[in-house]
């Protein structure tokens, strides 16, 4: 087992670790977390925890001199949407190496399941998985502690999948179950759970919907108009339209010229369907890696994973076809 005080190393150049820590606990959340935290305060590091109060609370007892060094977040806090925290993560490590190429940020990061449906368990295991390529190029070592106290075995389990090293006490290991997130069996697609098509059709909808091509005018003041009869905010319904227009242009320039967009209400959220005949070449975690400047793929999809609470991708059956959840409050 591979000593965490000790590995990774200092880098030769920037590079992602991501780590689970499965801890059953407070003993084994500290275990794990305290050495983390000092070493990296040792090392220079910029530290972050995002976990629940309780355990901030362990965590500043354990560190004592120490707990000032580092950057406290309740979690609940932090991990609303996939995409927004995604791009909070992004900043803190853009804040904290700016100019210092060499510096390691030190992320705990522990998700929030409690309280989440099985649509958004399975798009926060999406999450969980793109880390993997979102952060790659990044010189980050993020450790995710998943708490069996208090977790279905389900999401413990997709955990082992979500993350290449597992962590015990100060050391860590390959894990075992480890899907790469290009993998055709990976852990977004709900790992030991059956699997759900992302754009998974809703029995018995059929209105409103609308065809649209390269005028987007329509589709725009269709959006606004349904949402809002929905009982979506005017603001609220601005931000769909912002988020259906960029998808509905990828549709347009990249996947046949036209396409169609279906919205409905279901509980809290307003679902919307962005669906082209073609296939746009747009991958499930398309929109989780920060737009290259250099490049003019992947801006638009970044953007409207800031502006939904949840985006579904589903380009495996001929054509793309793109669900956006927002909630209507």
């Amino acid at each position: 087992m591979t000593d965490l005080r000790t590995a990774p190393a200092a880098h030769d150049g920037p590079r992602l670790t991501h780590q689970g820590l499965v801890y059953g606990s407070d003993r084994e959340f500290l275990d794990a977390t305290v050495p983390f935290c000092l070493d990296g305060l040792h090392r220079d590091d910029a530290v972050l925890a995002v976990t629940t109060g309780g355990n901030i609370d362990l965590l500043r007892q354990a560190l004592g001199d120490a707990a000032p060094h580092v950057a406290f977040v309740t979690a609940d806090d932090w991990y609303q949407s996939p995409g927004r925290t995604l791009s909070a993560y992004y900043r803190y490590v853009g804040r904290h190496t700016a100019g210092r190429p060499q510096r390691q940020v030190r992320v705990i990061g522990e998700p929030v399941w409690h309280g989440r449906d099985e649509l958004e368990t399975r798009e926060w295991t999406r999450y969980e998985s793109a880390i993997n390529i979102a952060f790659a190029s990044c010189p980050a070592w993020i450790v995710c502690p998943y708490d069996t106290r208090r977790l279905p075995e389900a999401v413990v389990a997709d955990a082992r999948r979500t993350h290449p090293q597992l962590v015990a006490g100060p050391g860590a290991r390959a894990s075992g179950h480890y899907l790469p997130p290009t993998s055709p069996d990976g852990a977004w697609s709900g790992g030991a759970r059956e699997e759900v098509p992302a754009a998974e059709p809703v029995p018995g909808r059929a209105v409103p919907s609308m065809r649209f091509g390269a005028d987007l005018g329509e589709a725009r003041s269709f959006v606004s108009e349904t949402a809002v009869s929905l009982g979506m905010s005017p603001s609220g319904a601005q931000r769909l339209v912002l988020a259906v227009n960029e998808v509905a242009t990828n549709v347009v320039q990249h996947g046949g010229g036209s396409g169609e967009v279906v919205l409905e209400r279901t509980g809290h959220r307003i679902v919307c369907d962005v669906t082209g005949p073609g296939r746009t070449g747009a991958d499930w975690y398309e929109g989780y890696l920060p737009p290259d400047p250099a490049h003019g793929r992947g801006h638009g999809l970044w953007v409207v994973r800031q502006l939904c609470e949840l985006v579904e991708i589903d380009a495996r059956h001929g054509g793309t076809s793109v669900r956006l959840h927002v909630n209507v409050s």
